[in-house]
């Protein structure tokens, strides 16, 4: 182990497993990765974020790459297919990058096959990287060849002007292709909108750490789970001001978190987090003094 956060069950390929009423739930794991811990937790001191993400010797910190992949009955739906297997070798030596996600759902038993629908958060090439795989003569297909994948119009957009401050953050073969072959669905949801992709499935606008990033809901059985994504990373940003430096508009985040917060504490949603490798899942409560803390599903 090189790293503080590793532990022994790091490398288990299947991070957990829940139900949401009649929904399984299984979170696979594209690996960890590791990211400069300042920017992480932006303004935020070290001091105070290293008690909650041991840093290393680089002030890197453990971050997982979570793909939930949700059984309805009826369909296999993936929400975030991780960094994937594109990256050049200087960043896949700075971020740590394994390539886990294909071997992960061979462990799970679950076949790229299988998957009717793929939900991308936002178009950030750690959500979205095994979109497409890279094969060893170096053509892009398809990861799920039978998938309808869905993302916003706005994060392609956003992704194709390459501006200085995130240019590195989207990387085109993650999604063109699958646009060019129609394979893609490009949505419009605004701020608090929701879409439904399917019954018991819906997206919402949660923007802030991008201008277009989704949420998405699961309801069955009357019960409810979100997928938040980078609006709250992981459990140890549940703080309403632990925003992130990468947040393209953190005092949006702020508000965005709140307006979470008001439904999903007092509805008991099952918050799943996107980048947290030991803690995927769990509910967001409050303790006497009005401070957000997870508990274990």
């Amino acid at each position: 182990m090189s790293h503080p956060a590793e532990r022994s069950d790091s490398y288990d390929l299947v991070r957990g497993r829940t139900t949401v009423g009649d929904f399984e739930i299984t979170v696979l794991s594209d690996g960890f990765y590791f990211l400069d811990g300042g920017a992480m937790f932006g303004v935020v001191p070290k001091p105070l974020w290293e008690k909650r993400a041991p840093a290393d010797d680089q002030n890197r910190i453990l971050l997982g790459l979570n793909t939930v992949v949700v059984r309805t009955g009826k369909h296999t739906v993936v929400i975030e297919t991780g960094i994937g297997n594109k990256l050049g070798d200087k960043l896949k030596a700075i971020y740590g990058a394994q390539e886990k996600l294909p071997l992960a759902f061979a462990a799970a038993g679950i076949k790229p096959e299988e998957v009717d629908i793929v939900i991308n958060s936002h178009l950030h090439f750690d959500h979205c990287g095994w979109n497409t795989t890279r094969t060893p003569d170096g053509r892009i297909v398809p990861t799920f060849p039978n998938a309808r994948y869905f993302a916003h119009r706005g994060e392609v957009e956003h992704g194709h002007l390459q501006l200085e401050r995130d240019a590195i953050s989207y990387i085109s073969e993650n999604y063109d292709p699958l646009i060019e072959s129609g394979q893609m669905t490009l949505l419009d949801v605004k701020r608090g909108q929701t879409h439904e992709i399917m019954p018991g499935i819906s997206v919402e606008g949660f923007p802030g750490h991008t201008l277009h990033l989704m949420a998405v809901h699961l309801d069955s059985g009357g019960q409810r789970a979100c997928y938040v994504s980078d609006l709250i990373p992981t459990s140890a940003h549940l703080d309403i001001t632990w925003v992130m430096g990468y947040d393209l508009d953190p005092l949006t985040c702020i508000e965005e978190r709140k307006r979470f917060y008001s439904r999903a504490i007092p509805e008991k949603w099952l918050v799943l987090f996107t980048h947290d490798h030991y803690t995927p899942f769990g509910y967001v409560e409050l303790t006497e003094k009005g401070k957000p803390v997870v508990k274990p599903a």
